[in-house]
């Protein structure tokens, strides 16, 4: 047993620290809920209105568009199928909102910080063991403090994965910037071009595909937390797998896990042809 006078516990501090930040600030943190949860809202009308044929026709007009190949494009697009003959579609769509919310907002701000990293070194050094610490730490552990600061429901459920979800788009952007050719640098520098117009015509371009490779990362690991954030309110597909578990329900269960899946499948495969289009050619 460990000695019980080296013990000590920090949980009032948390508490009491928690309780001051809600006292104090309570009107900045009404105000991100409303308008996530109004970005939210409008993303699940949007994509509960588009008829469920439809998103198969987009999906196989992406990937045939991106990859001229006519069967496993047709294949993808069927896909989807499956997770409406489970009756579960409305449920798919409330999980690929919270989904989607997430990664735009990790967008948002993952792709200017990844640029503020690869333009100011002191900046990536103090960065970098930050998404260390984010990318290693459990997911489960991100529900706290969305659950302290904002209770149950959608909108801790979207900022749980939000910081799940971030540090990937913000690696990529970073890495896809430093690893543009230098002597390409000095070419559009000695044609005159500024600072800025290094960035915008030049760097940003070529490290496209690094990061859209950091949106299909960015995701998948917000998909990944649909079912981890199902207990804190996400609902969707995550709370069939939620309460399959709590009834020992297999194929219930099985169903949920399954459209997970599918889901997944369809979307990294949509979000890869998107990058390979922005590929260099060889």
């Amino acid at each position: 047993m460990f000695p019980e006078h080296f013990t000590f516990h920090v949980a009032e501090q948390v508490n009491n620290f928690v309780d001051w930040l809600l006292d104090s600030y309570a009107p900045v943190f009404d105000a991100i809920s409303t308008g996530i949860l109004t970005m939210l809202l409008r993303i699940n009308e949007i994509l509960l209105m588009v008829p469920w044929w439809l998103y198969m026709v987009i999906v196989f007009v992406v990937l045939f568009t991106a990859t001229r190949k006519f069967v496993a494009s047709l294949t993808l697009a069927i896909l989807p199928l499956l997770i409406g003959a489970f009756g579960l579609w409305a449920l798919a769509m409330e999980s690929l909102s919270v989904v989607l919310t997430a990664v735009i907002i990790s967008l948002l701000i993952g792709v200017p910080v990844g640029i503020l990293m690869a333009e100011i070194d002191c900046f990536a050094v103090i960065l970098r063991p930050i998404l260390d610490g984010m990318q290693t730490m459990p997911s489960f552990v991100y529900l706290i403090p969305a659950m302290m600061l904002f209770g149950l429901g959608k909108v801790p459920a979207v900022l749980a994965t939000l910081i799940y979800s971030l540090p990937p788009v913000i690696r990529l952007t970073n890495m896809g910037l430093r690893h543009v050719p230098k002597n390409i640098e000095e070419a559009a520098l000695a044609y005159g071009a500024t600072k800025w117009q290094l960035l915008k015509e030049v760097r940003i371009p070529l490290a496209m595909p690094s990061i859209l490779t950091g949106v299909n990362q960015t995701t998948m690991m917000a998909l990944a937390m649909v079912v981890v954030a199902s207990m804190i309110g996400a609902r969707g597909l995550g709370q069939e797998v939620l309460l399959s578990i709590n009834r020992i329900d297999i194929g219930r269960g099985f169903e949920a896990g399954l459209s997970v899946v599918v889901m997944a499948i369809v979307i990294d495969r949509v979000t890869q042809s998107i990058a390979k289009k922005w590929e260099p050619p060889r």
